[in-house]
């Protein structure tokens, strides 16, 4: 597999944008990760105009939180959907309107509501009928009305999906035979405004016709639940799960006849439901493309029959190219950085600095012949990459972060250092209260 000319046209094997990954290199430490600001903005323009009029995106923070590629999106008109206090406060420090954030999870706790309440924001997505209850109390003791939206688990299942989030027992969202129940509870609850509807089935989907089809049983469910409890939504958010081909033999999703599909889905739900918008949130689609993991050959050595290049930088700050909750690991697009060198491929394992034989970036990959000293990159990283990894683990720390435009190159996050990594480890006695 070509590590860079899947579907990056701003990141290749020499450089990123307009700047040589050495030159990168020789300003921040490796490992680190790299942004191209031109292909994000390229990936969504590209999106909005597959896609029918009228659709609200919401950019999915957990992806890649980094607060200067969320305001990068939001300039390009994207909203927020955020799931804990530290996303919705990078959020509003980027300059988000609470009317374009929406906050989800499972989980969320008395703080993250009651600042969700303070702040006004367009809905909290909630996923239980004891969160319902909980979040009135809460809207009631700050003397506002919180609008939210109902995450539903359907009946129905998510057609191609590689995580399947709905339509089965899952913590996420409520039981679609449940919603009478929660429908009767919600009547009760005078600080609480349903502005919404939320549906996630799945991730990585590739299939255009699959995520029409999950639109359109999305979009039904919503108008039969407004005719049968006499709704008035502001929006149906129909979740996202637009797929990044990874792998060999994966095929790109096809926006084109994504678009030609759901423009009679949407048209015709818009007519029906004029003053109700179609909200999809995207994470991967909108920034995976854009990242690429830049790491350093500290050593080649063999092993048996084998090759192994051993790099600064591994599962510790890309969990998902080693595969970490993966049932089974591949391949990420990966290739050695810089001009071509004389010299046959040859297969390697690709390892990080970690003591333990998980720690596998590459297995049996070919590359270019490495040297010590030598920069690999991995593609298609810019989602669920350090954010994702046990950066913590044998306190190596969070890599560094950067973004390039053109010729420009912005340093967005620090690497940790030991001095960062120890500061937050203290022995202080506590006060216990009495209970």
């Amino acid at each position: 597999m070509s590590a860079f000319s899947l579907d990056s046209q701003y990141i290749n094997i020499d450089k990123i944008e307009s700047i040589p990954y050495h030159r990168l290199a020789g300003s921040v430490p490796t490992p680190f990760y790299a942004y191209s600001a031109t292909q994000i903005k390229t990936d969504f323009a590209a999106l909005k105009r597959a896609l029918p009029q009228g659709i609200e995106y919401f950019y999915s923070l957990k992806a890649n939180p980094n607060k200067t590629l969320v305001a990068l999106l939001h300039q390009s008109g994207a909203g927020c959907e955020v799931c804990s206090l530290a996303e919705l406060e990078i959020a509003l420090r980027q300059g988000v309107a609470p009317s374009d954030i929406i906050f989800v999870g499972p989980g969320k706790h008395i703080e993250e509501l009651t600042q969700c309440c303070l702040a006004g924001i367009k809905a909290v997505v909630v996923e239980s009928i004891e969160e319902m209850i909980l979040l009135n109390e809460i809207a009631a003791s700050l003397g506002v009305t919180q609008r939210i939206a109902l995450r539903i688990n359907p009946d129905f299942t998510g057609a191609k999906a590689k995580l399947v989030m709905s339509g089965k027992s899952r913590q996420f969202g409520i039981d679609e035979q449940l919603l009478p129940q929660a429908f009767a509870t919600l009547r009760e609850l005078a600080q609480l405004n349903l502005t919404g509807i939320h549906v996630y089935l799945g991730t990585r989907i590739l299939d255009w016709q699959a995520l029409a089809d999950n639109t359109q049983n999305i979009l039904t469910l919503a108008a039969r639940l407004q005719r049968t409890y006499n709704l008035e939504l502001d929006f149906v958010d129909v979740g996202g799960g637009f797929g990044v081909r990874y792998f060999d033999k994966e095929q790109a999703l096809d926006l084109s006849a994504l678009g030609d599909a759901l423009l009679p889905l949407v048209n015709d739900y818009r007519q029906r439901f004029p003053r109700c918008t179609i909200v999809i949130e995207l994470g991967r689609f909108l920034i995976a493309r854009a990242g690429i993991f830049v790491t350093r050959v500290n050593y080649l050595k063999p092993s048996r029959n084998e090759w192994f290049a051993v790099c600064d930088g591994g599962a510790n700050c890309h969990g998902s190219a080693a595969g970490i909750n993966a049932l089974v690991r591949r391949n990420f697009p990966m290739a050695r950085l810089g001009p071509a060198r004389d010299g046959d491929q040859h297969r390697y394992q690709v390892t990080g600095p970690l003591c333990t034989p998980t720690d596998v970036l590459g297995e049996n990959i070919m590359l270019a012949e490495l040297r010590s000293g030598d920069l690999i990159g991995i593609g298609h990283s810019g989602a669920y990459g350090a954010s994702a990894s046990p950066v913590g683990f044998l306190s190596f720390g969070h890599p560094a972060e950067v973004l390039v435009e053109n010729d420009q190159a912005y340093l967005i996050r620090t690497a940790d250092s030991v001095e960062t990594l120890l500061a937050p480890q203290v022995c202080q006695r506590l006060s216990l209260p009495n209970i």
